[in-house]
């Protein structure tokens, strides 16, 4: 890949600002860095959603001395109490809105540093970007990562990668076409513990990998109370509802699908099993070093969903993955039979003592009887000594990314693979979307091809592997 060309011009305040008096480029010496890049040198990012994940992850490229970001596209105005904590707020003008005062903090002055679209397509058009950072709703994911690589944009696309398996091919493909750089928001492939426990498992620290057994959370969210707000209501103002729904089906607004749950309804996403499934599957693939295939089989399939419900995603699962070199991927909810026998397990491994893990987390397990788990901010093993041993240089060793937003930017500038490639994405994801087709078809299995990814013998299911967009929209 070669590295991006940059633009000599980067103009980092918006139209106008001069008139007010305000400098058009942030120096760098206002950063307090010698060595930060020029403004010429500079990636210049552009938003694409502002709510949840936008605010919390925003500020790792705000804070990034090799990037400005410079534009917000939102369909929504501003939304009150978007956030994770009910104290942020969404929508392209409450962007803008951190954005300024982010710059203007750091020149000590006011600073008009961004500019609110409500179409990302035009945002795209009118501003010099280099990459965009893609917080959206996941039936948007694929569109705007195809729109973003055909332009030759750089992408840092949160997860889930895609609403359906054929998306994901189709994203990777296209990503692959364009040489552009991918970095997905699997942000855990960037943190310490997550990398020792792979490394470890790879490596044959608890001997031969035997099992997997993943934890993931269940039932359906209630962001800012709105879950029993099922009702078709008007739209609110400022509010282009038909943007914000795009290539999903057509749907009335009810406001029980913002701020973020959405996420339990299928013409948007697909629940907790792709939603934290992109997280703790991801790193059993990584552990069990299968990241750009997939096992053979799903079997045991089970779960509880309401299909005509308008939150009709599972909230409770339980589901098998047979691998081609005969691991197994136990993958289950808090809340479904099989995480007591999870616990059992682990509580006797770990001689009766009290349990060293959550339900929601990653178990790998040895044929020599040992076993690693690895949660957000915790790895324990059945000996505390496996984790105390080194990798020798001629060992298995993964790769290493200690700030999963600067690796995608530096990765830019030397046009090296990510932590996260897309691909790798896509092949994470895609069991969590068998999972979803399966329960969708009360299947309780599904024979899969990893390598042309194809269902075998089960029609019905194998018409959700696709979804096609509402018009107008194609690419």
């Amino acid at each position: 890949m070669k590295k991006v060309p940059f633009s000599t011009r980067r103009q980092f305040l918006t139209t106008g600002v001069a008139a007010l008096g305000f400098p058009m480029i942030v120096p760098r010496s206002v950063f307090g860095a010698p060595g930060r890049p020029a403004p010429s040198e500079r990636i210049t990012v552009g938003a694409i959603g502002w709510g949840t994940i936008a605010g919390d992850w925003t500020p790792s490229f705000l804070n990034n001395e090799k990037c400005q970001v410079i534009a917000v596209a939102d369909p929504m105005k501003e939304y009150g109490h978007y956030g994770y904590d009910g104290k942020e707020t969404g929508g392209r003008e409450a962007g803008k809105k951190i954005i300024d005062e982010h710059y203007s903090k750091a020149a000590n002055r006011p600073a008009k540093a961004c500019t609110a679209y409500a179409d990302f397509r035009e945002m795209m058009e009118k501003e010099d970007l280099d990459a965009v950072q893609v917080s959206t709703p996941d039936h948007w994911h694929a569109y705007m990562a195809i729109y973003a690589a055909r332009k030759g944009k750089h992408v840092y696309g949160q997860k889930p990668l895609a609403l359906n398996i054929a998306e994901g091919r189709r994203m990777a493909d296209e990503v692959a076409k364009a040489g552009v750089t991918w970095q997905t928001g699997s942000q855990q492939r960037s943190d310490i513990y997550f990398r020792m426990a792979c490394e470890m498992v790879r490596n044959e620290r608890i001997g031969k990998l035997k099992r997997v057994r993943v934890g993931l959370p269940g039932g359906h969210s209630n962001w800012n109370g709105m879950a029993d707000k099922t009702e078709v209501a008007p739209v609110p103002a400022d509010f282009d509802y038909e943007m914000w729904l795009g290539p999903a089906e057509q749907m009335d607004y009810r406001p029980a699908l913002l701020p973020l749950n959405w996420r339990h309804n299928f013409n948007f996403s697909g629940g907790m099993i792709t939603d934290f499934g992109a997280h703790h599957i991801d790193i059993a693939q990584w552990g069990i070093g299968t990241e750009h295939t997939g096992p053979v089989e799903l079997k045991n399939v089970s779960g509880t969903l309401n299909k005509t419900a308008l939150y009709n995603t599972a909230t409770a699962f339980a589901f098998d993955c047979v691998y081609e070199n005969g691991v197994l991927m136990q993958v289950a909810s808090p809340d479904h039979k099989l995480m007591p026998e999870v616990e059992a397990a682990m509580q006797s491994a770990s001689g009766g003592n009290k349990k060293p893990f959550d339900h929601v987390g990653v178990l790998f397990e040895g044929d020599a009887g040992k076993w690693i788990y690895v949660n957000r901010g915790k790895i324990t093993a059945s000996d505390p000594a496996i984790l105390r041993e080194k990798i020798g240089p001629n060992e298995i060793h993964l790769y290493e990314s200690k700030d999963h937003t600067d690796n995608f930017l530096s990765c830019i500038y030397d046009g090296k693979r990510t932590s996260t490639p897309v691909e790798i994405s896509h092949r994470s994801i895609t069991i969590a979307h068998l999972a979803n087709i399966a329960l969708r078809t009360d299947s309780a299995g599904l024979k899969w091809n990893p390598q042309n990814e194809t269902i075998e013998g089960n029609e019905a299911a194998s018409k959700l592997l696709s979804k096609e967009w509402r018009k107008p929209w194609a690419l």
